[in-house]
């Protein structure tokens, strides 16, 4: 509880913040709105081609449109609540700020990961609903109860992946003393988690989707939870949301294991 008091107390600060500058709130959320138009417009453009994305994939318009939503909405949180405050921490190595951090009596992490809070990112997050909203009525069978049970608990483990990412990310900025390149490489193999996974076949494709399945589980983000409302739970889907659990454990567990040994290696800005 002591926790959630201060993340409440750094979510008011942040949304004063962003409202004492009200022009350059409404911009932020207006630049993600076209820009998420823009994909939009360009996925109705290849469903105008094609009935589907992949041949076989079973990926038709409105699954497909379930699957940008839950990207829609897990990129939202994972930007509102984690990036922001990453992208601080090359600076604060830099310049000593991360000093003054790890004097205060909370834990190094928490503060470093959670500090700020990008409430413009929602709005992402609000047109992934109404996509959502929209594309589930759509589907040619309805999603069952239990995909439904499922569907927040495989979102939050997707979150949970891309914030070991981040936080494995920050530790190696720690450990470098500058990495500018946090939110580049962050794109990078993002990307990868934008379209479903059955696109990555034939013998390139093939080894790509197992090492970002199973070493980097980037895929399990969005397909895992996309693909249980919009595909019958088989065997395998039961497997993969198996995988997506252990992984989501993985990856909050290694990054926690990585940062701290990164601290134990930081001797701060002046030495």
């Amino acid at each position: 509880m002591r926790y959630l008091t201060i993340f409440g107390t750094f979510a008011r600060a942040c949304l004063v913040r962003d409202m004492t500058f009200r022009a350059n709130f409404l911009l932020e959320c207006l630049t993600s709105l076209g820009w998420m138009s823009m994909n939009l417009a360009f996925y109705l453009l290849i469903f105008s081609f094609t009935p589907e994305i992949g041949l076989g994939s079973g990926w038709s318009k409105e699954p497909f449109f379930a699957f940008v939503a839950t990207g829609l909405l897990i990129n939202a949180i994972v930007q509102a609540l984690f990036m922001p405050s990453a992208s601080e921490l090359a600076e604060m190595v830099r310049t000593g700020g991360l000093d003054a951090i790890l004097v205060k009596p909370l834990d190094a992490q928490f503060l470093l990961s959670m500090h700020r809070f990008d409430f413009s990112s929602l709005a992402n997050g609000i047109v992934g609903l109404v996509l959502l909203a929209w594309a589930v009525p759509r589907f040619p069978t309805p999603p069952p109860a239990v995909a439904w049970l499922l569907y927040p608990l495989l979102i939050a483990c997707g979150v949970a992946i891309l914030y070991g990412l981040i936080i494995t990310l920050a530790a190696a900025t720690i450990l470098m003393g500058r990495n500018q390149s946090l939110y580049d490489f962050w794109f990078y193999i993002t990307n990868f988690s934008r379209y479903p996974a059955e696109i990555y076949a034939g013998p390139w494709g093939g080894p790509l989707r197992m090492v970002c399945t199973f070493v980097i589980p980037i895929l399990l983000v969005v397909n895992v939870p996309a693909g249980t409302l919009a595909r019958p739970l088989s065997g395998e889907a039961w497997g993969m949301v198996g995988v997506t659990g252990v992984a989501a454990v993985a990856a909050v567990g290694l990054s926690r294991l990585f940062f701290q040994a990164a601290l134990s290696r930081y001797r701060s800005a002046s030495s």
